[in-house]
């Protein structure tokens, strides 16, 4: 029988499925290059020009991800986006010298050595066993929830943020899609979140929080070609720092993959995890091509993965080839713009804690009596959340730290990953048993058996 991953829904359903993906990660999309040409002032004109491109580019980046073409992409339901752990260094790379062809030539070289580095990471996957895994995504939901807090009370930077009215509609917007879950047939309760948003967005525009103004002054026909800001510049710090923000964003999409493996019942493998870095690699230097920023796999999507439990990649490839569109006719592009945030903040926090929910379900295979797992977990996500509940905890630091640590997602991976070594891996002393489930096979471990418990892994 054909997988789920594989299938293909009826074409009302991929369109309206594919459409939930799009919105559900929209706002995030254009966050990046929005932060980026606002800090460097750019005019509203290139400003759209970065949005536009950008869409085009996630929706390239997306199909690649999905459909693959010969050894890029992981083929899973996985929607890309620009990495917010990029922000900080090309806000630094286009403000302090260099501008916008600095960034794009540290992009395109950073892009590169993804896709050289895709094979290593892909035999790294032994290092992420339930125990990691587990911990990694539900760090993945409890740094998302926060963002969907601060959409629901109006969006970062709002005047009115907080007031109750905006939280009111984001509350109106999360019990339709609970509601619509729990009591609509299964055809509908798959599409609760887009029911949910433009149910919302219908009930925004008589009360104020939107309007559909903007969309008349956009372009019908916006087409970005490659190098509009000028020729690339390769300076060597810039490349630098980018180049660290390619490790943290492999680690973080690593982190994503195996959430999605997880979700879909087809568990990511060392070929199929280099098969989506290798096109993460590629998206990324197609951003620096076509001046728009580096690529990753967007979390909020697995959340919706979760939560509908629909699961075919192809669902993902046409909204892959919806954001094509928005990036093609800005005029489509501005309709998804005035969706408010508040509804957005509603939806979101189902898809967010879910994502979180199957981070426990995944630990849930875990054995935690006799050994120091549960500290393993407690640690990682101590130190995961710690940047999400205090942005500035790092300040202080030099700029590659921050870059980091800074990502909650990256740095509880670290940790997860070293303390699971730590108390899983290393030799112990001759006749003592180890503290995981499961036998230890890392180079240089005199630890040879281990007595597993059925259904529960460790390490």
């Amino acid at each position: 029988m054909t997988h789920p991953v594989d299938q293909v829904p009826p074409a009302r359903q991929l369109a309206a499925f594919g459409l939930q993906h799009v919105l559900a990660m929209y706002a995030g999309a254009v966050a990046v290059p929005l932060i980026v040409g606002g800090a460097m002032k750019l005019s509203p004109a290139d400003l759209a020009y970065l949005i536009t491109a950008d869409l085009l580019v996630c929706g390239v980046a997306t199909l690649i991800q999905c459909v693959g073409v010969w050894r890029f992409g992981i083929r899973l339901p996985i929607v890309q986006g620009c990495t917010f752990a990029a922000v900080s260094p090309m806000v630094l790379i286009g403000t302090t010298g260099g501008g916008l062809p600095a960034i794009y030539g540290a992009v395109i070289v950073a892009g590169l050595a993804m896709m050289l580095l895709a094979p290593v990471f892909g035999r790294l996957l032994r290092f992420f066993p339930p125990l990691v895994t587990g911990t990694v995504i539900l760090i993945i939901g409890l740094s998302l929830l926060p963002t969907a807090g601060t959409w629901a009370a109006g969006g970062a930077g709002a005047k009115d943020f907080g007031e109750p009215k905006n939280l009111a509609l984001a509350a109106f917007v999360l019990a339709l899609v609970l509601g619509v879950q729990r009591f609509a047939p299964p055809a509908l309760s798959r599409i609760a979140v887009l029911i949910g948003i433009v149910a919302g967005t219908a009930l925004a525009i008589p009360t104020g929080f939107t309007d559909f103004g903007a969309v008349g002054d956009a372009d019908w026909v916006g087409i970005s070609t490659p190098f509009h800001f000028g020729a690339p510049q390769f300076h060597g710090a810039a490349i630098v720092s980018m180049l660290i923000v390619a490790l943290v964003t492999m680690t973080e999409t690593t982190g994503d993959f195996i959430a999605v493996g997880e979700l879909t019942d087809r568990p990511v493998d060392p070929r199929s995890l280099a098969d989506g870095l290798r096109a993460d690699g590629f998206s990324t230097v197609l951003g620096g091509v076509f001046n728009t920023f580096p690529y990753t796999a967007f979390a909020q999507n697995v959340g919706l993965v979760g939560m509908t439990k629909v699961r075919s990649r192809w669902v993902v490839a046409v909204a892959g080839g919806i954001l094509v569109l928005l990036g093609l006719l800005p005029k489509l592009g501005a309709v998804i713009a005035a969706i408010p945030s508040p509804v957005l903040g509603g939806a979101g926090l189902v898809m967010f804690g879910t994502v979180a929910a199957s981070g426990l379900r995944t630990l849930s295979k875990v054995e935690f009596e006799g050994n120091g797992n549960l500290t393993v977990v407690a640690v990682s996500v101590a130190i995961g959340v710690l940047p999400v509940g205090v942005p500035t905890l790092y300040a202080k630091f030099p700029d590659w730290f921050q870059t980091v640590m800074d990502s909650g997602i990256s740095a509880g991976c670290l940790t997860a990953i070293a303390l699971n070594l730590l108390f899983n891996h290393l030799p112990r002393k001759a006749g003592s048993a180890p503290v995981g489930g499961e036998p230890v096979a890392l180079p240089g471990s005199r630890v040879e058996h281990a007595v597993e418990q059925p259904g529960k892994q460790g390490v």
